[in-house]
């Protein structure tokens, strides 16, 4: 079994990628990854989208951190904390990678507010983080990882004619990140394998939740999305 294909998991992480297939096949879709593709992406929405991808990198570390801290077993513990170590990292690359390529200083980056999208995004995953059951947590994080890992797969597919933006593909296509996936994948497995009819309900629910928000994030960083009243970001 192709373990990168998701329709092929068994399981219940194979169940939740088929109820929440309709939202990924309308991520491939948007024109904001086509123009990644294509190399047509204007460089203001991918830059919006940058800025923006640094804020939720913050907040999405201490939802991780957070899942570390209800996960039953040592091992869980471990592995969120350092996932979490590594969205800060990626978070602090940013200034010396893509946002350097994109003219934005670290003051301008620092003083970056976040769009009502991310602000909801992130709001919603650590009010799950904080409050709900370890099955919901689980629920809530796991599209950022295997939205953005099947999203680089099928990128990569398909490359960029822009330098930049085959850089950015290839982060999230490659098989360190795939490895990160399959280990959240497994546990989210083993974990809510055992679960009743209601909590296997209510993890599906923080997981299309989330996966909806993926998509609105691209659509974010697309439409360039400010407030629409009272300025920012």
């Amino acid at each position: 079994m192709d373990r990168t294909a998701p329709g092929n998991r068994e399981g219940f992480t194979g169940d939740l990628w088929r109820r929440a297939e309709p939202i990924y096949e309308q991520i491939l879709e948007h024109p904001f990854l086509r123009g990644l593709t294509d190399g047509t992406l204007p460089r203001e929405c991918f830059r919006h989208y940058v800025l923006q991808d640094g804020l939720y990198l913050r907040e999405y570390a201490r939802a991780l951190s957070l899942a570390g801290v209800k996960s039953p077993g040592e091992d869980a513990l471990a592995m969120f904390n350092e996932h979490s170590a590594g969205a800060i990292s990626v978070e602090k690359s940013l200034h010396e990678g893509f946002l350097k390529d994109l003219g934005v200083s670290e003051k301008e980056a620092l003083e970056t507010k976040a769009a009502p999208t991310t602000l909801a995004y992130t709001s919603y995953v650590l009010r799950v983080a904080a409050l709900g059951d370890y099955h919901q947590v689980l629920g809530a994080v796991l599209p950022c990882y295997w939205v953005y890992r099947q999203v680089g797969l099928a990128l990569i597919e398909q490359g960029s004619p822009d330098p930049l933006y085959e850089r950015w593909i290839q982060t999230y296509g490659g098989e360190e990140f795939g490895a990160l996936v399959d280990a959240v994948l497994d546990l989210t497995d083993r974990y809510c394998g055992e679960l009743n009819a209601r909590q296997k309900e209510e993890t599906a629910e923080a997981y299309l939740t989330t996966s909806r928000y993926e998509w609105m994030f691209w659509n974010m960083g697309w439409t360039l999305e400010k407030w629409p009243v009272g300025g920012g970001p």
